[in-house]
């Protein structure tokens, strides 16, 4: 990327931050969280060992482990505590990490233990989507810098709250959008801006991806060694089910946000990155639902969305299909942008072509992979300068592009089409007062979201 990108990335960041302080939201709980406010003086130095936490170990957290570990033959950085609400899980992956590593490491099925700690410098969180924020603001509040998986938020209101705590405890918060890492995908983005296919007015986001019938295994006793009441969180205490724990709460509201919220945020953020737009959009429509499996998933298996930026004349549109389909010029996980003078297909990770003019005639294209390993060092470099702005995935992505998939998710839940002010970062007119309430939660004691991080 140019010192265009750079320079507009700072500009993204600046205008953003600036923003931080959104209306009251109603139904927010007043109290504040407990946890200690622990901020460190020292900068780290690049001889100065980083000391990593992974939350959430059961699929994506692996992931963390692995390239932490494998950063940590140049990167002087190291996983040195695991941490997962299941026992079992935590002594499987405790043991797999010793016979990889050649090395113990520390497990806590609590993460506040972790967060008391103050040897730990920053954690990497892949728990489920309604921890996210939570841990977020936490972790700043104790001085830790923080890796957190897509989507950041599990609804609006908290993307602000963790751009503020960020902000005030002066933490590296990276989103786990490593798309924006990718030197490939960097380059189609910095053709758009050239003007490579024109002046580009919309993009697609796809996620077909095949998701099965997963029943309905109803209420169950809770497994032997899980913390389940750690597991909810701050979400409702439902009767344990299979069908939540480990993975199929995606599925279901209080948990998850479906595959808009899952794989989706990997294609919303590089809709809004592509695009050029640094808010939220004005109008939203989304509609869908359940028409394959008569199962216990509470989001819709199809569904499509679309956002509409009339000032700027850009529109998003969003895909999800979850069973038999075509693959949209092979852009099945993806995104396509549209200009006057052509089209980029960007597929899966590293990937991206271009088409111009009436003949589709091929123009520059480019796949690499890698991307991840690229991310955490950025998100390392950055922890080491202290510096938001070479960040790839500052914490504003991570506000910006769930809230796109949360807009969505309330326009399809309540049926309307909704008009909303991306400045206030509320619903106006028609339905306001529903979709309104739709942008928080209650929390559930005693795992509050701070009205004052």
């Amino acid at each position: 990327m140019d010192k265009r990108s750079n320079n507009s990335r700072r500009t993204f960041i600046r205008t953003a931050a600036a923003g931080t302080v959104a209306a009251v939201t109603p139904g927010i709980n007043k109290a504040s969280s407990e946890m200690p406010t622990i901020i460190p003086k020292n900068v780290r130095g690049a001889n100065d060992l980083i000391r990593v936490a992974v939350l959430g170990i059961n699929g994506r957290g692996k992931s963390h482990i692995r390239e932490i570990m494998d950063l940590s033959k140049k990167e002087n950085i190291e996983v040195v505590a695991l941490c997962d609400p299941d026992k079992k899980i935590l002594e499987e992956r405790a043991k797999t990490f010793e016979e990889e590593y050649g090395k113990t490491v520390r497990i806590e099925q609590d993460f506040r233990k972790l967060y008391d700690d103050s040897s730990i410098d920053a954690v990497t969180l892949a728990s489920p989507n309604h921890w996210h924020a939570l841990q977020t603001i936490w972790a700043c509040q104790v001085g830790k810098d923080v890796y957190v998986e897509k989507p950041a938020t599990h609804n609006i209101y908290e993307g602000r709250k963790m751009i503020e705590a960020a902000y005030k405890y002066d933490r590296i918060v990276q989103h786990g959008v490593q798309l924006r890492s990718s030197e490939s995908i960097r380059e189609a983005v910095q053709h758009l801006e050239d003007g490579l296919i024109g002046r580009v007015h919309m993009a697609r986001g796809l996620v077909f991806r095949w998701r099965a019938d997963i029943g309905d295994q109803g209420i169950s006793k809770t497994p032997e060694g899980l913390d389940y009441d750690l597991w909810c969180g701050p979400a409702p205490m439902r009767p344990f089910s299979k069908n939540l724990v480990h993975y199929n709460w995606h599925w279901h509201w209080d948990y998850g946000n479906g595959d808009v919220g899952n794989q989706g945020i990997h294609e919303t953020d590089l809709c809004m990155w592509g695009l050029g737009v640094d808010h939220l959009p004005e109008r939203i429509t989304s509609m869908g639902g359940k028409f394959l499996w008569d199962d216990c998933k509470e989001v819709p298996e199809i569904q499509t969305s679309v956002y509409h930026y009339p000032k700027q004349k850009k529109m998003i549109q969003f895909e999800v299909r979850n069973w038999c389909t075509n693959q949209e010029d092979g852009a099945g996980v993806g995104n396509i942008f549209y200009g006057d003078k052509g089209y980029m297909v960007v597929r899966g990770y590293g990937t991206y072509e271009t088409f111009l003019g009436r003949d589709r005639e091929k123009g520059p294209s480019r796949s690499e992979k890698g991307e991840l390993t690229l991310h955490f060092k950025n998100w390392i470099d950055a922890m080491r300068a202290r510096d938001m702005s070479i960040q790839n995935g500052p914490v504003q992505t991570g506000h910006l592009s769930s809230s796109l998939a949360h807009l969505g998710n309330i326009s399809y839940r309540l049926g309307l089409q909704l008009e909303f002010d991306p400045v206030a970062e509320r619903f106006i007119g028609h339905g306001e007062n529903e979709a309104n309430a739709m942008l928080s939660r209650n929390y559930r004691a005693p795992y509050l979201l701070p009205e004052v991080v």
